[in-house]
């Protein structure tokens, strides 16, 4: 039996996707592991939304020759799409962009099966592509399952390499995700993520992600809870909020990137709103989920932010009152407009980083101390090497509980006992 270790960089839709491939190979009768030992192939399916990315992106393809120089090597993903040097890096096999990394499967078979004439190389004109490449999935890694509902992104901010690396938005047809729904949570999966590079664009025929969510709620009926992978605000919309205000199985928790607080620096981004928008639909959202948790992504450093526009920004996150900030310094990404903008010096994105990071975590533990004393639900997810267990609340607090094996993979009634050290504790109670 051949051997597949996988490598996986970069976003939930990139791990979905590579489940779908683990599975189909598992098919066809390959053992897939992870790729932290000798394998007979390798896939890397890469990410490229940072410089940081690009080169653990080549880091690891790099790794994967090493640990075995006469595997077959398959580079995939943003990272081959966007990047030409890529096909130069030396012990690749097989090059694939995005839009059809099912080809990986039938270009392994081939090169393990007879000698390895030339490279293969199927890198499509993603800017051109239209076709929602039809992976799906049956089992899954991680004990929250993911369902990849969307591809592509037409927004183009100047500060982003996504659109050209994932093209147009091209979506799932809803039935096609209510029967992998119903797949999932006949496996015993309690919860959900809805997964795209654009989630919030999803539209199959006059049906919107507000509709498709509806038709979830209404025909899997063992789903436990619903989350979304992340939102544009832009795209919280009263139908949406309605929803939030009728169903508790929608997570008590949204990611919605802001990037900036300020509205010059939103405006050079080219984002689709102002301060004074996102900050009315937060008010929105508050109204039906008055104690939800909002994270969001932030860059920090983009060119032209003062520091005044820096305070601004940090004053804004401070109004909005989110729960924990993934915080970027801005990353140059070449064939983006924001190349040609004055840039900040490497220095300053730094200190901003570090300051709003820091704050960040004052944010969460803050966040969290607010449920001291309460009964959340919590699915159990798994066993962690002190042999406590962790789970997640609707809300996204992850939660440590003594070892009790009877609860793992169900959904308990838990106490919030303490918050130290940016961890939450809590008790089950049994009795509830």
């Amino acid at each position: 039996m051949s051997k597949v270790g996988f490598i996986t960089l970069g976003c939930k839709v990139n791990i979905y996707e590579s489940n779908a491939l683990k599975n189909e190979l598992m098919a066809e009768g390959f053992e897939v592991t992870e790729a932290e030992e000798n394998c007979d192939a390798y896939i890397i399916n890469t990410c490229s939304v940072t410089n940081m990315a690009d080169a653990k992106s080549r880091k690891m393809i790099r790794k994967a020759v090493k640990l075995n120089p006469q595997a077959v090597i398959c580079a995939m993903g943003c990272y081959v799409q966007t990047n030409a040097e890529a096909s130069g890096i030396e012990g690749v096999d097989i090059l694939i962009g995005n839009g059809n990394k099912k080809e990986a499967v039938a270009q392994i078979k081939k090169m393990l099966s007879a000698p390895r004439a030339s490279k293969y190389i199927n890198i499509l004109d993603i800017l051109n592509t239209h076709e929602y490449e039809p992976l799906g999935v049956t089992t899954y890694d991680h004990t929250r399952a993911f369902v990849k509902i969307e591809d592509g992104c037409e927004n183009f901010c100047t500060y982003c390499i996504i659109p050209y690396a994932r093209g147009p938005v091209r979506c799932k047809p809803a039935d096609e995700v209510i029967q992998e729904l119903k797949r999932i949570t006949d496996k015993g999966y309690l919860e959900v993520v809805l997964a795209g590079i654009h989630t919030g664009r999803y539209m199959d025929g006059a049906l919107n992600l507000s509709g498709l969510i509806q038709r979830i709620i209404r025909e899997v009926p063992k789903l436990e809870r619903l989350r979304l992978s992340s939102i544009e605000i832009n795209e919280v919309d009263d139908d949406f909020i309605e929803l939030m205000r009728k169903y508790p199985l929608l997570a008590n928790h949204l990611h919605l990137p802001l990037q900036s607080g300020s509205d010059t620096v939103l405006e050079k981004m080219e984002r689709r709103y102002n301060t004074d928008y996102f900050l009315s639909r937060i008010q929105k959202i508050r109204e039906v989920r008055p104690d939800i948790s909002l994270t969001t992504d932030v860059i920090v450093g983009f060119p032209y932010e003062s520091d005044e526009e820096y305070q601004k920004s940090k004053e804004f996150i401070a109004r909005v009152g989110f729960s924990k900030l993934h915080v970027f310094p801005y990353s140059m990404r070449r064939g983006t407009k924001a190349v040609e903008m004055p840039q900040i010096p490497d220095s300053v994105k730094r200190r901003r980083a570090s300051d709003l990071i820091a704050y960040s975590e004052r944010l969460e533990e803050n966040y969290a101390k607010g449920f001291i004393g309460k009964r959340l639900d919590v699915i159990v997810e798994q066993t962690v090497n002190s042999g406590q267990m962790i789970g997640h609340t609707s809300n996204f607090l992850q939660v440590i509980l003594e070892n009790q094996p009877k609860w793992m993979g169900k959904k308990v009634k838990v106490e919030i006992t303490a918050v130290s050290g940016g961890k939450v504790y809590g008790k089950i109670a049994e009795n509830l």
